[in-house]
Parts: structure tokens; sequence; C-alpha cells
């Protein structure tokens, strides 16, 4: 039986595209990891096309490893803060969502909770708090800490974290603020109320100083192809941002995180499965071939190798590229995500040489998910669609914003033509235009004796 709802779409955005190459790419604007009309122009175009909403990616960490490599990829030295960027683009735009990631490690609870319901009052319920916990050890440099946390306990505190940032922002009831001039109350203190919470990680008391935008509270993203992380994601997420490599594996994730939530009091379709999804679209299969080799032939071997390294907390300086992998410096466990690590182990145990890995590396950045023609694409978004590996995806561009005009211009009337993306939005909140419930304030819930319900029902 066919779909009745619509795709969801985002683009991710690392500032010149996903591919660590595309700042020389001759349609990019080489200045503009510091100009915020370049970001600007890819917002308007997203919100132009009605996608969901736009995604920034972040690392506060610089990088480290090789120089030589790190003075050829300006992805992470060189870009803006994203929660304040988020501030500015909500000036910007109307209705397209705004996503942004801050790691639990490295943040308290309240500094989030305040930060991501101003962005929320800013935008007039658009903001999205992508949750992670962070995965290379070079964060924790900046941060008063020599590496990362073991990945079972940042899980364990991830979880606390956002049950208190949830406990924060249900401070202010809805019917909170009174703004009675005649009688002199600002708000009702009856419906303001201490969070008092005291855990085995924070002690946070609250409350929290700032009411609740029109979407109740920010719609929560998350990543993580673990256990932990896909029992997180079903406790608290409602985007889920998954690796797009093989449409079974994805629909089984899709079935495995869904088929939690009942037991926890929550309905499946309060989730968004988004698949990212890096896209080549060309007139022909030629032009779209042409652009994935353009950006590989300018990869350079030291960038791929540093950032294998970063991925795979392994030093391969001064590793042959002709030569197989050294299998002795593979780790037992990843500390990033674990989707991808196993679809990197499953290559190098084939005997592949280190310039192989570099390359298939580069072919993630430029054709992990599809390379085509417009109806190539759309055959593989609508496959993924009605076949629920996806509810929607996040739409990794190789090139900002070359690659997102070509999708825009190419693939979006194809898809608009069967029925699967909107032609406007269907509301004014994030919440609204993905069809999420508005979540019921917990002292709301409880004052009417229902509970302490996850969402409001439909």
């Amino acid at each position: 039986m066919a779909r009745q709802d619509k795709l969801k779409l985002g683009t991710f955005v690392y500032t010149f595209g996903f591919h660590p190459a595309s700042w020389l790419h001759p349609d990019s604007d080489v200045n503009g990891a510091n100009d915020i009309a370049h970001l600007k122009k890819v917002a308007e175009m997203s919100e132009a096309a009605k996608f969901d909403f736009l995604f920034m990616a972040d690392s506060p960490a610089a990088g480290i490893g090789d120089p030589d490599a790190l003075a050829r990829s300006p992805t992470k030295m060189n870009r803006f803060e994203p929660l304040t960027l988020l501030s500015a683009l909500a000036m910007v735009t109307e209705h397209l969502g705004l996503v942004a990631t801050a790691s639990t490690s490295y943040y308290e609870p309240f500094n989030i909770a305040r930060i991501f319901a101003s962005i929320d009052q800013l935008s007039n319920g658009r903001a999205c708090w992508n949750v992670v916990t962070s995965d290379h050890d070079e964060t924790g440099y900046n941060f008063n800490r020599t590496g990362l946390d073991p990945h079972d306990l940042r899980y364990e505190r991830c979880r606390e974290f956002v049950d208190v940032v949830f406990g924060l922002w249900d401070s202010f009831e809805a019917d909170a603020l009174l703004l009675d001039r005649d009688s002199g109350l600002y708000y009702d203190k009856t419906r303001h109320h201490m969070l008092n919470h005291v855990g085995k990680h924070y002690q946070v008391r609250g409350p929290l100083n700032i009411a609740p935008s029109a979407q109740g509270r920010p719609v929560i993203a998350q990543a993580g192809g673990s256990e932990a992380g896909m029992d997180l994601a079903a406790r608290t997420a409602e985007i889920v941002f998954s690796l797009a490599s093989n449409i079974d594996r994805n629909r089984a994730f899709y079935a495995n995180v869904k088929g939690r939530m009942p037991a926890l009091g929550r309905d499946p379709e309060d989730l968004k499965i988004m698949p990212g999804v890096v896209l080549n679209v060309g007139e022909t299969e030629a032009e779209a071939r042409a652009k994935v080799n353009f950006l590989i032939d300018r990869l350079h071997p030291d960038v791929g190798r540093l950032m294998l390294s970063e991925f795979l907390e392994a030093d391969l300086r001064g590793v042959p590229l002709d030569q197989p992998f050294p299998m002795d410096r593979l780790p037992a466990q990843p500390k990033g995500s674990k989707a991808l690590f196993e679809e990197l182990t499953d290559f190098v145990k084939k005997g592949h040489t280190v310039g192989e890995l570099i390359r298939l590396y580069a072919e993630k950045h430029t054709g992990n998910g599809i390379t085509g023609t417009p109806v190539q694409i759309a055959d593989f978004m609508e496959e993924w669609f009605e076949t629920r590996a996806a509810d929607g995806f996040i739409l990794m561009f190789p090139t900002l914003p070359a690659s997102l005009e070509d999708f825009v211009r190419l693939v979006l009337p194809e898809l608009r033509r069967r029925g699967l993306f909107r032609e406007d939005y269907e509301g004014a909140t994030l919440r609204e235009n993905l069809g999420l419930s508005k979540p019921v304030n917990r002292h709301t819930a409880a004052r009417q004796g229902s509970g302490v319900p996850h969402v409001q029902p439909r």
C-alpha cells in the first residue's frame, strides 16, 4: 500500500559542501566560511524548495594530526559556531527548520536548554537540537579532558542530560504568562515550576527563564547505530540521522528503532528516520559521474589519510598507499559511527590497500547513495520511502550551492510529479511540517490527572 505522507528533506551543511575537496570547486565561494551571505543563500534556496530543515553539522575541535593535510582541508579549521549561526539564519527565513549539533559531553544541560529555547523563540518554533556525545578524542583536549569518556558512560550521561533538558523545557506551562497589566501579574507562579533534579551526573535546580515557543519545545535529532544509540533514539528522538549504505540494513534499522517505541509510550509516527545520502545528479549518467570524478581527483591523499586516521583512531602517517591496510592499527570497537566502521572494516578485511580505502572514502563523500539522472535518483528515493527504509533524507550535497542547485532544478520536479514531495509547507513550525505531535507539558498533564504522556493525542 502506497504511503499517504510525503518525503521529508533536509540540507546537510558543511560550509563548502560535504566533500573535503569541495572548496576547490570553481563554483564555490572560497571566502564562504566567514561570509554569512554564502550560508544565507543556502538557507534561502532550501526554503524556496520547501525543504524541512537546514542541518548544521559541527565539531568544536579544529583537528589534529598532519599539518600539511589540515592545511588542505578547511571543513573543521574555519567555520561559524552553529548555534550563533542559527540565530542569524532565523532572521532571514520563515519556514525552514534550523538544526544544529551540540554535544552532551561538553555543554551543561541548562546552557543547552536555554540556548535552544531561545533559538526556538527567535525562529517562531523552528529549532532542532541534534544530540551527540562526540566521537573524537581531539574534542576533549579543548575541554579539560585527555580524550573521550568510554562509550557506555557517554550515553549514560547523555540520557540523564536529555531528561534534564526536557524537564527544564517544561518549566513554563503553556498558560503561565498572564501578561495582565490590570492586576500587575506578568505570570502565574503556579504554572512556573522548579526542576530540582539531583541525579548521578547532574544537579540542576531550574527553572528555565524563557517560555516555550509555538511548537512547545525544540525538535530532537539524533544519530547512532549502536544499541545505546538506538535506545536513546527510541526514547527521545524525533529525527534520526542514519547511514544510507544499504537499503536492507536501513530497513532493518528503521523497524528496530520504531519497533521499540510503543513500549515506551511513543507513537512510531513521531520519529522520522532520515538517512544521510550523498547525491550527484546530471542530465545524463556520464555527466553525473564526471562530477564525482572531479572531486575524487582533487582529494589529496594526505587529506583522506588524515580523516581516516581521525575516524578510526589510528595513526596512518607514513603507511604506504600501495600496501594492505595494517589490521593491527584497526580498533576493536569504534568511537564514532558503528555502521560506517563496519563498512570500512569489511572493506579492508578483503585485503584492499590504504590507497584503495582512501578512494572508497572519496566515493563515500561523493557517491554514498546514488549518482545518476533525475529519474534514477527519484527511483532510489521512492524505493527507500515506500518500502520503509526511510521517511525522508538528509541531503549531503558534495558542493554548495552547486549540488543543491542541481537537485532543485533536476530532481525536485520529478519527485513532485510522482506526488512524493510537498508543493508548500503544511504549517508554521518545524513540528507541523514534519508531522510530529506537540509535546504535552508534564505539569499540565499531571494537573489534569492524565499522567505524563510523551505527546499530545492527534
